[in-house]
């Protein structure tokens, strides 16, 4: 197996050498951020939407911005040929840095510089996911997270054991409650269909604001279809006629059973097949 070529901190090299410090506040204190942009193609998927939100929670969590920061695209494009993805994933982790002993306290901006990684993940076939045309089986669980997901940090320890109890329900995924109603998935936005109305939590501090999720609801409401942002409920999406989830890797994927129950048929319908398709054609359209 080829040995995947990384980036840290400015230098391109094989990934069995990369290094951080173990005092970088990303492995001690989840003081990081990181955005996950597709690759189809050969090219970036929604690059500028990643790189806005990736400033945004930057600014939200008064973190430094690392030097290379206007050179982002580069990096990534030197990446994908470095490493001859067609179709993958390109991760992206900025941290506060290693200040070279642990304190709660932030470090001096002025002489701990931001720890900055990037990796690829070479996955053929994303695009055609045979799972797209089966669905996805999910559970609820109650949403225990901090009350800031709006900024993506990489403290995941509970969205990953919400993907452990999906597995030990046998499904696949787990959408997260909280006051009744549904925030999202483990990580991806959540979405039912009634009629012709596709219904989505409004942003807000309790979910992420995804870039997939933008990107779909601006093309659902080109091709005529109302959107309503706004909470529901399990119960509610139960009865729904569809269910969804939105991400970067996941695209749209449809959701066909609810803690059990099937929605709609309890086959993928139309609109998500159809929000899928719509999504991959003009995202590729104008890929980097």
């Amino acid at each position: 197996m080829n040995m995947r070529i990384v980036y840290v901190n400015g230098t391109y090299l094989p990934e069995n050498e990369a290094m951080i410090s173990i005092f970088d506040r990303g492995f001690l204190m989840a003081d990081g951020v990181y955005e996950v942009t597709s690759v189809l193609d050969g090219k970036l998927i929604d690059f500028a939407g990643h790189a806005k939100r990736l400033e945004r929670s930057l600014n939200e969590l008064d973190m430094p911005r690392p030097a290379c920061l206007p050179d982002l695209l580069e990096i990534h494009r030197e990446l994908v040929r470095l490493n001859g993805i067609e179709e993958g994933m390109i991760y992206l982790q900025i941290t506060r840095g290693a200040p070279g002993d642990r304190d709660f306290v932030f470090p001096d901006p002025e002489t701990c510089m931001p720890t900055v990684v990037l990796f690829t993940q070479n996955k053929p076939g994303l695009a055609n996911s045979p799972v797209a045309k089966t669905g996805i089986k999910v559970i609820s669980v109650a949403d225990q997270r901090w009350a800031r997901r709006d900024i993506k940090t990489v403290q995941l320890l509970y969205p990953s054991m919400g993907k452990m109890m999906a597995k030990a329900a046998g499904v696949d995924d787990a959408w997260m409650v909280e006051d009744g109603m549904v925030t999202e998935g483990t990580s991806n936005n959540a979405y039912i269909v009634k009629g012709n109305t596709i219904i989505t939590r409004h942003l807000g501090n309790e979910i992420l604001h995804g870039i997939t999720r933008a990107a779909v609801l601006r093309f659902a409401r080109e091709a005529q279809m109302h959107v309503e942002e706004r909470s529901f409920s399990i119960a509610e999406a139960q009865a729904a006629d569809e269910a969804f989830i939105t991400s970067a890797s996941a695209f749209v994927m449809p959701v066909v059973e609810i803690d059990g129950a099937a929605v709609g048929a309890g086959t993928p319908g139309p609109v998500a097949a159809r929000l899928r398709e719509i999504y991959l054609d003009e995202s590729r359209k104008v890929a980097v």
